[in-house]
């Protein structure tokens, strides 16, 4: 051999060692390495060398699927409870058409059936359009605004507590009532005609809610010449503090335009807050229990690969529920969200359609509360849950099915 040749056998020969050898891995992951041969539990995965891939929560293309996903479990869930959401509006705007069937347990069955009777099947999803125009932005910024959020509160497993969950869910529900509040008042009009000659488009009705005004009462002279006799005034001098009083209420009171279109809107970020942050806490603690490992070979999926992924603040997903672990952990955060946050949803209706019923007056939240303990008492803000369980348990319940089997087949 030559002297060359033989150098460099030796040198390969010295520079090999036991920590040096190739071993065959597995088929499993173990320590959780990702399988480098493509054969390996049937999963591509990059190579060691590298890095694990991760998944960045702030990106544009995960905001957007989880956005889409979000967007897709809002419209799957309103239109499985379209009928109930028409016959609950009635019911806690106190539409007096629908009043006598108020405290029934058949008096949703009898109100749907008197609907579709006078309307048909389309008289029972009255608004649905505009529902649809508003949910769909408004889940789609809920759940997104929650993942984001819920990424910058809860940064690693440590810190995932109660608290901080309620705390997101409570932000994000916040954040995405903001920007679709306008098309909720619209909605909320729309399933409130049950008068079929006043019929109204989706445009009039904007229209209608944009230039309606509030009412101010005139006071009339006489009342002011007899509440000044008594005084040194002259009946011309209380003439003009009346005319002027009047003129200064037209001027500071807003008459018309886009606060209209924020009716209700301070009882429904005070509902949002255990609304969205209770459903979102409820969700997740009971996934977490149902992902208990006593059962969790009843409750859950083997884990897809794309769970093998990681983020920047948790190591892996949570393998997935079954499809009936996830309607029961859903269902249970819409019941509990439900009770916590409807005497201000019944105030929030109230106020929201006060220009379609008696002087178009614009009533304030202390106003609603004071006139619905007036008239019903304490019975009066807990008019309507019995259809609002059986409407929000399946839809609460739907939404979180449809978003987190969306999430899966968008592959985050």
């Amino acid at each position: 051999m030559p002297p060359t040749l033989a150098n460099d056998a030796s040198a390969f020969q010295s520079a090999q060692s036991p920590e040096m050898e190739v071993t065959i891995p597995s088929t499993g992951q173990e320590k959780g390495q990702p399988a480098i041969c493509p054969t390996d539990n049937d999963t591509i995965t990059p190579r060691p060398a590298a890095g694990s891939k991760k998944v960045d929560k702030r990106s544009l293309d995960y905001v957007l699927r989880s956005g889409l996903a979000g967007g897709m479990a809002g419209c799957a869930a309103k239109t499985i409870v379209g009928p109930l959401d028409r016959v609950k509006i009635l019911f806690q705007a106190s539409s007096p058409q629908f009043a006598k069937y108020t405290g029934s347990w058949f008096g949703v069955v009898t109100a749907m059936r008197d609907i579709n009777r006078q309307d048909g099947v389309r008289g029972l999803f009255r608004g649905h359009s505009a529902t649809l125009l508003r949910i769909f932005p408004y889940a789609a910024i809920k759940f997104l605004a929650y993942e984001q959020i819920r990424a910058v509160i809860i940064k690693d497993k440590s810190q995932e507590t109660p608290w901080r969950r309620l705390i997101s869910g409570s932000l994000a529900g916040i954040t995405s009532v903001f920007f679709t509040y306008p098309l909720e008042v619209i909605r909320v009009r729309l399933a409130f005609e049950t008068k079929r000659d006043s019929r109204s488009s989706l445009s009039s009705i904007c229209k209608q809610i944009y230039r309606e005004s509030p009412h101010i009462p005139q006071p009339s002279p006489s009342t002011t010449i007899s509440s000044s006799s008594s005084s040194s005034l002259p009946t011309a001098v209380a003439s003009t503090i009346a005319s002027t009083t009047a003129t200064l209420q037209q001027t500071v009171t807003p008459r018309s335009g886009l606060a209209n279109f924020y009716r209700g809107f301070s009882p429904t970020l005070w509902g949002m807050l255990p609304y969205a942050g209770m459903s979102f806490l409820t969700h997740d603690t009971a996934s977490d229990w149902l992902r208990h490992p006593s059962i969790a070979a009843h409750t859950t999926l083997p884990t897809p690969s794309s769970h093998h992924l990681q983020t920047p603040n948790n190591n892996h997903k949570p393998p997935p529920l079954t499809y009936w672990a996830e309607l029961l952990a859903g269902g249970f955060a819409g019941l509990v969200s439900q009770t916590a946050s409807y005497p201000l949803e019944v105030i929030r209706r109230r106020m929201q359609v006060g220009g379609a019923v008696g002087d178009g007056h614009r009533l304030g939240m202390k106003e609603t509360t004071a006139r619905i303990w007036r008239e019903k008492g304490w019975r009066g803000f807990w008019v309507g849950l019995t259809i609002g369980y059986f409407k929000v348990v399946p839809m609460v319940a739907t939404s979180f099915f449809v978003y987190e089997r969306g999430k899966l087949w968008l592959g985050i």
